[in-house]
Formats: structure tokens, sequence, C-alpha cells
């Protein structure tokens, strides 16, 4: 039986008279005293292409996973929801977690890049979570990765954040690491240092001493292995600096140092959205050097303590960056388990990406167990164990991953081919742990289909927010509260969904060509430096890898093209996959539908065709090894027919994905999305037109402007929206 939001109140009354953290025999000399009665804080960790796959609290991990003690001890103090969806990539599967929407209402159905309008962004009309929770009185902030809206063809830029409803946001809008600098700061050509940094003498161009000038100035020396095990050169990095490899300091840098490039998770261009006021630091502010997730944790921490002081409830969201490529070592001492002894300074192999990816995780691990412990949601026990009890927090803490892992650090049995990027299970089934204070049986698991957009609605019901009242637009939340409550309740989804695709882009326009493994072409890298950062080769812009036949193209299709005209007698044999372009799945208990849309190329009319295919799986969450949607188990694909049962599955399911396919109505004109092409969408196309003129809510031919064809769309639309 489903509960509403507002007769939370009385369940939420008597969870709300807890005392602060630590159990009367693991109390420290601090104590915050009775938590008053007002609805608990909201602490949400989101980890970056963290599948299911990864965790041991998931009850997989592989052979070899990541160690990660502080979620271990959340999720046996909580609850496991050990059969939940995300979307394919980080940008819809985020925008699924902040608005409760699908992507089909949006449009963010892949990650958002430098080329995507705003069309295809979290529109500044959108109910986030951050104004949902803003009308019960809390205090919103976000700490790390966005990757919601902007900066490029959206009118607030970096200033996304802030009008989308966070009071506080520190970070980084654009999402994506930037690529390691394998030069480390100048002091080698391109391509030499593959981790970023000089590491020892034991590896080529290494080095154990050296000279580490910070970007504000001033030199540390630097010689030998610090305790952590880090070689000098990480050491360096980690401070901000670059490392001048056996060298002394000297007054002035040498020449050809560069402090103004990226460095994936160590330089950012750090972005800061408070009081209404922008601020974008340049890649030589040091608050924007060291490693991300340190940051991350930093600025989070800090916040938490003063939101505490002023007495308010908030929310804060600590929105990793790590461990999304390019993958990078963390510094040494986030690395308990010794894994950092089996790292290598080859940052571009394979095998030891993998134990990059576990790395990055067990630090974001290490760093979540910090600021859990400084902020009093839970303390630190003599041995190292965090001590965590989510009765007596005035805390819910909500950890979830925002999509599958990327394929290499896929942990088996899951399907490395069939990863982040795809409908498949590997591609969109997440950890999601919820504890704290409203948690009724800890250290338990549900089973039951549950679905990234649920999340916001257990954010309004936590807050006590009647959603009906407050969001105008549709929303596809289902309830997630009541599982906490009671483990008995009964299922509440019927149906999963989950899709990805291409993002809109001005005239037509999509990310070019990256070809993996040379036989799966994909258009979600946004350029040729995310393209190998993540391991694939470029035919777009810039193309020169030698396999590349013709460079500066356009589509994947394309590259089949020049396959054919390269040697159209062996093009059957060479021909590579082509990656789906829209991609949408629907599940029900048992039984999995995917139907892939894809462009390939075809000889006979020399061009694209439209290539449609339907996959038919049974699915499970069995532990440790789940049943999968691999393609050897395609019922569609087997020689027996179908069963009378399997065929009815199959149909439900087909209508149910056309279902939500259709749920989502065209409206042109209707630019802030209330429902009605009225007066109101004529004055904010007058403003933007005036003010800004370029991408916008309002370009509705999608050419990256805002102009007099715009316009004419809104005329000729007046009256309310097709229902």
């Amino acid at each position: 039986m489903r509960t509403n939001a507002l007769g939370m109140a009385t369940v939420l009354a008597a969870a709300l008279t807890m005392t602060a953290c630590g159990s009367d025999g693991d109390r420290d000399d601090h104590d915050d005293g009775p938590v008053t009665e007002r609805t608990p804080n909201i602490l949400f960790v989101i980890m970056d292409d963290v599948g299911a796959d990864q965790l041991r609290a998931m009850g997989y991990g592989g052979v070899e996973g990541p160690a990660t003690p502080s979620i271990d001890a959340l999720a046996a103090n909580g609850v496991r929801f050990r059969n939940t969806w995300s979307m394919p990539e980080c940008s819809p599967g985020r925008s699924a977690l902040m608005t409760g929407r699908y992507p089909l209402r949006n449009n963010i159905y892949q990650a958002i890049g430098p080329n995507d309008l705003a069309n295809s962004q979290v529109d500044p009309w959108e109910m986030t979570v951050a104004k949902v929770l803003a009308t019960a009185g809390y205090q919103s902030g976000m700490f790390g990765k966005f990757h919601l809206a902007g900066p490029e063809h959206n009118e607030a830029g970096d200033g996304t954040p802030a009008q989308l409803g966070w009071h506080y946001f520190y970070g980084w809008t654009g999402g994506l690491p930037g690529s390691i600098d394998t030069s480390a700061g100048g002091v080698a050509p391109h391509g030499t240092y593959s981790c970023g940094f000089v590491p020892d003498a034991s590896q080529p161009n290494g080095a154990d001493a050296g000279a580490c000038y910070l970007p504000g100035g001033g030199c540390v020396a630097l010689a030998g292995k610090n305790d952590a095990g880090d070689a000098p050169g990480l050491q360096c990095l980690s401070r901000g600096g670059v490392l001048v490899p056996n060298a002394a300091c000297q007054a002035e840098p040498p020449a050809g140092l560069v402090f103004e490039r990226e460095n994936a998770h160590y330089v950012s261009p750090l972005v800061v959205n408070r009081d209404g006021k922008l601020e974008e630091a340049a890649l030589t502010d040091p608050r924007g050097r060291g490693f991300r997730t340190t940051i991350e944790v930093d600025a989070a921490i800090a916040w938490i303590k003063d939101r505490r002081a002023a007495g308010t409830p908030w929310m804060a969201t600590l929105s990793f960056s790590s461990p999304h490529t390019p993958l990078q070592p963390p510094p040494g001492h986030l690395l308990r388990s010794g894994i950092g002894a089996r790292l290598t300074a080859a940052c571009d192999d394979p095998i030891n990406q993998r134990r990059l990816a576990d790395a990055m995780i067990e630090a974001l691990d290490t760093e979540l167990a910090r600021l859990l412990v400084e902020t009093g949601i839970a303390r630190q026990a003599d041995d190292g164990r965090l001590i965590y009890d989510p009765a007596t927090s005035d805390t819910m803490v909500v950890v979830v991953g925002d999509n599958g892992s990327f394929g290499p650090t896929v942990k088996l049995p899951f399907d490395p081919q069939r990863a982040k990027g795809s409908a498949y299970q590997t591609g969109v089934w997440v950890p999601l742990i919820v504890s704290g204070p409203l948690v009724e049986q800890p250290d338990r698991s549900v089973e039951h289909m549950v679905n990234a957009t649920d999340v916001f609605r257990l954010f309004a019901d936590i807050a006590v927010v009647d959603l009906a009242a407050t969001v105008t637009r549709r929303i596809d939340a289902e309830e997630l509260l009541p599982y906490l409550r009671d483990p008995a309740q009964p299922a509440i989804r019927q149906f999963n969904f989950t899709q990805g695709g291409l993002n809109l882009q001005a005239n037509n326009g999509v990310n070019p060509p990256c070809v993996f493994n040379g036989n799966l072409c994909s258009h979600t890298p946004i350029s040729k430096g995310v393209c190998e950062d993540n391991g694939g080769v470029w035919w777009g812009p810039g193309a020169d890898d030698p396999s590349v036949l013709e460079g500066d193209l356009r589509h994947c299709w394309e590259v089949n093209q020049a396959i054919y005209r390269h040697d159209s007698v062996n093009y059957e044999r060479n021909r590579i996959t082509m990656g789906a372009t829209v991609y949408q799945a629907v599940r029900d208990e048992h039984y999995k539908l995917v139907r892939n849309r894809a462009l390939d190329y075809d000889p006979a009319i020399d061009g694209p065709v439209e290539v449609v295919t339907e996959e038919f799986y049974r699915i499970d969450q069995a532990v440790p090894v789940p049943r999968l949607d691999r393609a050897e188990d395609d019922l569609l694909a087997r020689v027996l027919p179908l069963t009378s049962h399997e065929r009815a599955r199959l149909e439900a399911l087909r209508a149910e994905l056309d279902a939500i396919l259709a749920s989502q109505h065209a409206c042109p004109g209707d630019g802030n999305g209330d429902g009605v092409v009225d007066e109101t969408d004529l004055a904010e196309y007058a403003r933007i037109a005036a003010e800004w003129g370029l991408s916008s809510l309002y370009d509705f031919n999608l050419d990256g402007l805002t102009n007099a064809q715009d316009l004419a769309v809104i005329q000729a639309n007046m009256g309310p929206c097709p229902r």
C-alpha cells in the first residue's frame, strides 16, 4: 500500500527526536545534544561510473574489487536497493536523480558536451530537487561534478548550479575531467608521462628527487618517497605543483613550465556559485589544484559545518568526479588496502587501468569516511573502523552510482562489452544505499525494481513536501520511503525503464565518430581527447591514428563507408559495429526488452540506413552470478520459439515501452514547459533574444539561435499544449 508524502508527517515525527550521532558506548567528548524536531538533513553521495558490479555491498565486486569499508558500513546499517536502474550515461543519470524525470522529457540522452544546445540540458524552469527542498526550508550545496547544464550554449553558463536552485556550488560545471597532461607541466615532451607526473627513478625518465614549483610562487625540494609510497612527482602534483626532476629550487622557475594546463583529476578549472555570485577560478588557482576527490570533500565538510552551526536543514550533494576517466593514481595516503604498491606509472595500460579504477574508488571511500567523521555523522574507532548508527543520526545518507561502469573497469561476471553507454544491465544497473533515522530494521536488501528518478521523490518525502502541489511538470518517480519504513513493503514499480541516445546539437550535428577496440563506433565522446582518454580511435577532425582510413568524418556510418571504399571485397569481414544512436530498455520482475536503433552504411545506396533491433532476455539479481542480458542469451535469437508465457511478457514489455515513449508530447512554442503557449513565452523569448540571442529553450528550430524564426513558432501555436 502506497503512502503519499503528506501522510509521512506522523511517521517522520517518531524518527526526529533522536540523539546526536554515536551510541552511549561509543560517544566521544563532543555531543551536539538532541536533534530538534525537524526533518532530517540529507547527505547525497553520487559516484561516477560505479555500477553494481563494483561493490561488495551489492553482492558483487569480482575476483578483485575495490576496498570500500565506509560504504560497506553504510550498507550494513541501511537498506541496499539491489535492483536499481539509472540511465546509461552520466548527464541523463544525474538529471533523473535531480528532476525525477526520464530523458525523453528534457532531451538529455548522453553526457552533455560543449556542442549540445540548451534544449539538451536541465532547463531553468525545471523543479530540481534543490528547488523542491527549498520549499521546506532546506539549504542545498553541491560539491564536485555538476554536468547538468552548461557552460557552453547556455545563457547562464557556469552560473547554472545557482539558476537550478543550489544555494552553494563548489566544483566543475563541465563534468568531465580534462585529459592527463603527459608533459607533466612542460618538463618533458607530450606523451612522456602517461599518469601526468614524473615517476620514480625505476621508471623511464623518472626521478627520485626534484624541485617542486608551486603556481602561486615558491618551491619545495622533494627527495625520496613519502610514507605512503608516493614518488616526488606525485607528491608535487598532489600539492598542485610541477616537479622539475633532479633539479634544485631556484628563485624563479625555469622557462617552459606550464601551470595553465589541465591535468585530469589534479588540475581543473574550479567554479564557485555563492550568494548569487559566480566565480571562475584560473587553472593557476591553488583551490583547483590537488586531487579532485579531496577538494570535493574538503568543500563539503566546510559547508556542512556551517549549516550545522546555522541550525537549518540541509542537503549536501557530494558529487564525486571519480573514478571517471582519465584514470589516474590517487595520493597514496588514501589507499589503505595496499593497492598503491601495485600501481604502475603506465596509466594507459589496460591491466593497470583496472587497478587504477579500484584505487580511485578506494580513495573515494576513504575521503567519504573523513567527511562522515568530521561532520559528526559517524565516528572512527581506534582500529580505523567507521562507527555509524543510523538510529542516532540526524542525517539521511544516500549513496548511488550515476550509471554503469566503464567497460575496461567492469568486474566479472558482468559484461564489459555491454557496459556504460548501453541499455544493457552492466550499463544501467547501479548501487543504491540508503541509511539514516528513517530506516527500520537496517542491514537488509530490497530486491524490488527502483529507478534513479525515485531518489528525487525520496528526498521530497523526507522533507514532507507535497510533490503534486509543488511540481507541475510530469515526473516519473515512484516512492522509496515505504521500503525504508516497512521491510515487508510489496513492489511499487511493475516496470523499470532506461534510455540513451544523442543530444541535440545545432543543425542536426553529432559528436564525431570514435572507434573502440577496432570493432565499435560511438558518438558518445565529445572530443578527440575524450575519445583517446577512453581508449578509442578518433575519426573526426584532427584524426591522426595510423588505423584511420579517412579522417574528418561526422558520422559513424561514414567509418564503414571509408572501410568499404578502401576494400569493398573484404567489407563484410572488416566492417565495424555501429553503436546505437537510440537505446532503450524496459523490464518487469523477470524479463527485459532492449530496443536499439543505429545508422549503418548501405553500399547499395552509398549512404546511411536505419537499423532497428529488439532483444529479449530473462534476467535476475542472483548472487554471486546474476543472469545478464548477454548476446548469447537473447531469447529472440534462439532456435526454439518463445513459450506462450514468454510471448505474453514480451508483448507486455513492448506495450509498456511504447506507452512510456508516447507519454511526452511535443509542444512547439512552450519554451518554459508550463503546458501552454502564451504571453509568458512571448515575454521570455523577447528577453532572451535581446540579451542573449543564442541557444536557449526558445530555439525551436535548433539552429543555435533564438531569433525571429523561433518567434514565429510561438505565434503559430498560441494556446494549451496537446495532451
